[in-house]
C-alpha cells in the first residue's frame, strides 16, 4: 500500500467514478452501489467516452440490478487497468502522470525516497534499472464499493408479486459486486443485516484460495468496538473474514450520522488498540472451524486492518491517529468535495461550499430513513423543499423508491419524503387537534424530509451534462461539519500535501481539535434530546440520558489524560486544546437531567 489515506464513499453520485480519476495514482476510494439507475447512466457515459460498446440493461430485464452493477464495476476495473498500464509505460519526464504518481506519495515512504534518489542518478543503465525497479513496485488504488446494509427494500414483479428475497436491493447489489471481476472490498455500513451477511456465504470469492488470499474482502464500517466484534463473530462463524474495521465518528462525519450512546472516537480507538490482537485470535478460531466444515483449509489468520474517518482536518491529527492508535489508514471524505478533479460537485454547489460558514452545516432529520443526516443549508434541494412548502405542495415525487420503508398508511412501503406520504401524514396531524406548538413541531418533522435518491445523484448528472428533460436538478449534499474550515477549491496535489503535512491549507484558520469538535457535537446532541423530552421525561429516558452524559464525562477524562501525556504540551496549540476541553466540560456539567 502506497498511501496511508483513502477516500470514503461520498453520497451516491459524488464518488461514483472517483476511481477513474485517482486509482492510477495509487489512491483508494469507494463507490456507492445503492442506485443502479445512476450506475447504468454512468456506465453509458464512460463507455461512450472511452470508445467502448454500450448495450443497455433495462429495469424490466431479469436480474437487471445485479447485472447493471457487475457491468459497471467491470468497466471501471478495465479502464483503471488501462490507465495504470499507460502510466507505467511512460518515461520518467517531469510533469507527466508517472512522476505525479510518485510525487503524490508521502515523503517518508520507501517508494518516494527511491524515486527522489533515482532523480539524482546520471543517465545510463543504472538509472534505467532503478526506474524499472520503481515501476515494478507501483500498485493502483483499490476500487471499493459501499452497501448500506439496511437499504434493502423488497422488489416486486409487474404483476405485484415479490421477486424473492435474493432480489432485495442490498442482496442484488452484493451479487453485482460478487460477480464482478474486481479484486477489492465491499464496505458494509449502516448496521447489521443478518440476511445480507449470510448471503456472503454463497460467493466463492469471499473465501481464501489455496495460498490463503481473498479475491474479495469485507470491510465493516462501525462506530464502536462492541458492535464491531459482534458483527465480525457472526461473519466468522459463516467462514467470512472481516479484513478491515472502518471506525467512523458517530456525529463528526458526512452523510448519515449514527450517534453512539456517548462513546467518543478517542476512547473507541483506544479500545480497538488494546483488544485488537485478542479479537483477531478469537475470530480466527471460529473462522477456521467454519472453513473446515466447508472443506477449506486456512493455516493462519488473514490480515485484519483498522482505519478511522470522520472530522480529520490536519496533518498532525492524521499522523497522531496513525502513530498513537496504530491505524493502517485514515479516511478523508468531505474535504475532497472541494477537489473538482476527484469528485462530482456541480459549479453552483461548489461555490456555495467554498463560501459556507459553520452555521451552514447541521445535523438534520432530512433523511427518509429516520436516521440523523448531515445537511447543508445552502443546497438547492433545501431551497426546493422550502419553495414547495410556500406553494403548499410538501413532499417530492417518488420515482426511484430506494428508501421506501413506511407502511403506516399503505400495504406496500412508501417513502416519508414522498408527496403521497406527507399528504396522508399531514391530514392525520390536522385531524389530531394538537396544541399549536406540538402541531408545529410534528409538522416540521414531516416536511423536513427530502428526496435523497434524486438529490444525491443530481450533481453528477449536472457536471457531466447528462440530465434528462424535466429531470429534477435540485442537489442534495451531505458534508461533515469539518468542511466549514476549508474555504476554496483545491487541486489533488494541494489536498494530498495537506494530508501529509508538506503544506497547510488551514494555516490561518481557527479550528477545534477533531476530538473536541466531536465532543461538542455530542453535547449539543444531548441538549437537543433533553429539550425534546422536557414535556414528558420518563424514568427510562432519564436513565438513558444520564448514562449518555456519564459516558461523555468519561471521554473527557480520557482526553485530559491523553493531552496530559502529550509530548507537545508546551505548544500554543496544545494549550488551546486544553482550554477548549475545559470549556466543553463546563458546558456538560451545566446540563441538568
Amino acid at each position: 500500500m502506497s498511501h496511508t489515506f483513502h477516500i470514503p464513499v461520498l453520497g451516491l453520485g459524488y464518488s461514483i467514478d472517483t476511481p477513474l480519476k485517482i486509482a492510477r495514482y495509487g489512491i483508494s476510494s469507494t463507490m456507492s452501489i445503492v442506485d443502479d439507475d445512476l450506475i447504468e447512466r454512468m456506465r453509458q457515459y464512460h463507455a461512450q467516452l472511452n470508445g467502448e460498446a454500450y448495450v443497455p440493461i433495462y429495469k424490466r430485464e431479469e436480474d437487471a440490478r445485479a447485472r447493471r452493477i457487475t457491468q459497471y464495476l467491470d468497466l471501471v476495473g478495465r479502464l483503471v487497468a488501462s490507465q495504470f498500464d499507460m502510466l507505467k509505460a511512460m518515461p520518467f519526464e517531469a510533469g507527466n502522470d508517472l512522476c505525479r504518481y510518485f510525487e503524490l506519495l508521502p515523503e517518508n515512504t520507501r517508494l518516494r525516497q527511491g524515486y527522489d534518489l533515482m532523480l539524482e542518478y546520471p543517465p545510463g543503465t543504472q538509472k534505467t534499472h532503478f526506474q524499472n525497479l520503481l515501476k515494478s513496485e507501483m500498485v493502483p488504488g483499490a476500487i471499493d464499493v459501499n452497501i448500506m446494509s439496511k437499504v434493502d427494500k423488497m422488489n416486486y414483479t409487474a404483476t405485484g408479486e415479490s421477486s424473492g428475497e435474493q432480489n432485495t436491493d442490498a442482496l442484488a447489489a452484493l451479487r453485482g459486486f460478487a460477480m464482478s471481476s474486481l479484486r477489492s472490498s465491499v464496505i458494509m455500513s449502516a448496521g447489521m443485516n443478518p440476511r445480507l451477511y449470510s448471503y456472503l456465504e454463497t460467493f466463492a470469492d469471499f473465501y481464501p484460495s489455496a495460498d490463503g488470499q481473498l479475491r474479495k474482502k469485507v470491510i465493516l464500517k462501525v462506530s464502536d468496538f462492541r458492535s464491531a466484534f459482534i458483527q465480525a463473530k457472526f461473519l466468522a462463524k459463516k467462514g467470512i473474514w472481516v479484513s478491515e474495521f472502518r471506525v467512523e465518528s458517530g456525529l463528526n462525519c458526512g452523510g448519515h450520522a449514527f450517534a453512539t450512546e456517548g462513546f467518543l472516537l478517542g476512547p473507541i480507538l483506544e479500545e480497538f488498540k488494546q483488544k485488537r490482537q485478542e479479537m483477531v485470535n478469537e475470530l480466527f478460531t471460529g473462522y477456521q472451524q467454519a472453513l473446515v466444515e466447508k472443506g477449506i483449509s486456512c493455516a493462519q489468520a488473514p490480515v485484519q486492518k483498522l482505519s478511522v474517518q470522520g472530522g480529520i482536518g490536519t496533518a498532525s491529527e492524521n499522523e497522531f491517529l496513525l502513530d498513537h492508535y496504530q491505524v493502517d489508514t485514515t479516511g478523508w471524505g468531505s474535504p475532497f468535495l472541494l477537489v473538482p478533479e476527484v469528485t462530482n460537485v456541480d459549479k453552483e454547489t461548489l461555490q456555495e461550499l467554498e463560501h459556507a460558514s459553520e452555521e451552514d452545516y447541521y445535523v438534520s432529520g432530512a433523511s427518509p430513513l429516520g436516521i440523523l443526516f448531515n445537511n447543508f443549508k445552502k443546497s438547492t434541494s433545501e431551497s426546493l423543499r422550502l419553495k414547495r412548502l410556500e406553494n403548499n405542495h410538501p413532499g417530492s415525487p417518488c420515482t426511484k423508491k430506494y428508501l421506501c420503508t413506511d407502511t403506516e398508511f399503505t400495504e406496500k412501503p412508501i417513502c416519508t419524503a414522498s408527496r403521497e406520504y406527507q399528504h396522508l401524514k399531514l391530514q392525520q396531524l390536522a385531524a389530531a387537534d394538537l396544541p399549536k406548538n406540538e402541531y408545529e413541531q410534528a409538522y416540521q418533522n414531516v416536511v423536513e424530509k427530502i428526496c435523497l435518491c434524486e438529490g444525491l445523484c443530481a450533481s453528477a448528472y449536472i457536471k457531466y451534462d447528462i440530465l434528462k428533460p424535466r429531470e429534477n436538478k435540485a442537489v442534495a449534499i451531505c458534508p461533515g461539519p469539518n468542511l466549514a474550515y476549508f474555504s476554496r477549491s483545491y487541486s489533488l496535489e494541494e489536498m494530498v500535501k495537506h494530508i501529509y503535512g508538506t503544506t497547510d491549507l488551514l494555516e490561518k484558520i481557527t479550528r477545534p481539535h477533531m476530538f473536541i469538535k466531536e465532543l461538542n457535537l455530542y453535547i449539543d446532541y444531548l441538549q437537543r434530546d433533553l429539550q425534546s423530552q422536557l414535556k414528558e421525561l420518563t424514568d427510562k429516558k432519564r436513565k438513558q440520558l444520564t448514562k449518555f452524559k456519564l459516558q461523555l464525562q468519561e471521554g473527557i477524562g480520557y482526553y485530559q489524560t491523553l493531552f496530559g501525556d502529550s509530548a507537545s504540551q508546551t505548544s500554543q496549540l496544545f494549550q488551546d486544546w486544553v482550554r477548549e476541553l475545559a470549556r466543553s466540560e463546563a458546558q456538560l456539567v451545566g446540563i441538568k437531567i
